[in-house]
C-alpha cells in the first residue's frame, strides 16, 4: 500500500480548533454547558477541572466519537469525523495490543492509515529510539514495565505525525519520577514539530509546566471559568521548573481559578 499524503499545513496563526456555544446533555444530565474555546495552530493547551466536568467528553466530540447536538466545532476548518487522519488520540491507558511487539504497536496506527511497510517501520524505529526503547522493539507488552508501555504508546501517537494531538491524562497512572521523565520527553518531541495539542489532566503542575494556556473548567455542568496564559520560556524542562518562582506563581493562580470555579458551581446548585 502507498503512503498517505501528509495533511496540508495551516497558515501561521490560523485557528486549528474552534468550539462555539457547546452544550452536551446525556439524558437529563447537562455535562458541558455553553463552552466556547479557540486554539491556534501549534498551541499546547491543557484543560483542567474536577472529575465529571466534561473534559474527556470534549475530546470525544473533537474526534467525532460523540455526536454534536448543540453548538459548533471545527477541526482544521472541518467538522469532526471519526477516523480523521489529521488527529491522533492518546488515552490514559496505553492500549497496546498484546499480540504485537513494541515495534508492531508503534506501527499500528500508520498501518491502519495505509503507510507503506518500509516507511512505517523506519518511522516507528526512529520514534522508539527517541523514547528510549532501543533494544526493546521485539518485546511483547507483557515484557515491558508500565512506564515503558506508555513510552511505546507515546511513540505510536507521534508516529502518526498528525497536526492535532488529543491526549487524555496519558501520564496519570505513572509514578512521580516516571511521569516527570515522560513529560520532559513529550515536550522534546513536541518542540521538534509544534503540533496542536489538547491535553487533559488533573495535575495542575503538569498543566502549567507543559502548556501555552491552561483552560480551567467548573464542576458539572462544565463551563470555562478561566483561560490562563503560561508565559514560561521554551524550550522547557519540567524537572527544572519545580523550583522556579514564576512557575510556582502560575501554579497558585491556576489553583485559585479552579477553586473559584468550584465555588461558582456550588452556588449555582444552591
Amino acid at each position: 500500500m502507498s503512503a498517505v499524503a501528509p495533511p496540508a499545513a495551516l497558515p501561521s496563526g490560523a485557528v486549528a480548533i474552534s468550539i462555539e456555544r457547546l452544550t452536551v446533555r446525556f439524558g437529563e444530565v447537562v455535562a458541558v454547558d455553553d463552552v466556547s474555546l479557540s486554539i491556534g495552530e501549534g498551541e499546547f493547551v491543557s484543560i483542567v477541572g474536577p472529575s465529571g466536568c466534561g473534559k474527556t467528553t470534549i475530546l470525544n466530540l473533537l474526534t467525532g466519537l460523540v455526536p454534536l447536538t448543540q453548538g459548533r466545532i471545527t477541526m482544521l476548518a472541518k467538522a469532526p469525523a471519526v477516523g480523521n487522519p489529521d488527529v491522533a488520540y492518546m488515552l490514559a491507558r496505553d492500549c497496546l495490543l498484546p499480540w504485537r511487539t513494541a515495534l508492531g504497536n508503534a506501527c499500528y496506527g500508520m498501518e491502519v492509515r495505509g503507510v507503506d511497510e518500509r516507511a512505517r517501520e523506519a518511522r516507528a524505529r526512529e520514534l522508539l529510539a527517541r523514547v528510549g526503547l532501543t533494544g526493546f522493539e521485539d518485546k511483547w507488552p507483557k515484557q515491558l514495565s508500565h512506564g515503558m508501555r506508555q513510552r511505546c504508546a507515546l511513540a505510536r501517537t507521534f508516529c502518526l505525525d498528525a497536526p492535532v494531538m488529543l491526549m487524555d491524562e496519558p501520564f496519570g497512572a505513572l509514578d512521580a519520577q516516571t511521569k516527570l521523565q515522560l513529560e520532559d520527553l513529550l515536550l522534546e518531541l513536541w518542540n521538534a514539530r509544534r503540533r496542536t495539542v489538547v491535553f487533559i489532566t488533573h495535575d495542575l503542575a503538569e498543566a502549567v509546566a507543559l502548556s501555552d494556556r491552561v483552560v480551567v473548567m467548573s464542576a458539572r455542568p462544565g463551563r470555562v471559568v478561566a483561560d490562563v496564559r503560561i508565559p514560561l520560556e521554551r524550550p522547557r524542562h519540567v524537572r527544572a521548573l519545580q523550583k522556579d518562582r514564576h512557575f510556582l506563581e502560575l501554579y497558585a493562580h491556576v489553583w485559585e481559578e479552579l477553586e473559584r470555579g468550584l465555588g461558582a458551581s456550588a452556588e449555582a446548585v444552591t
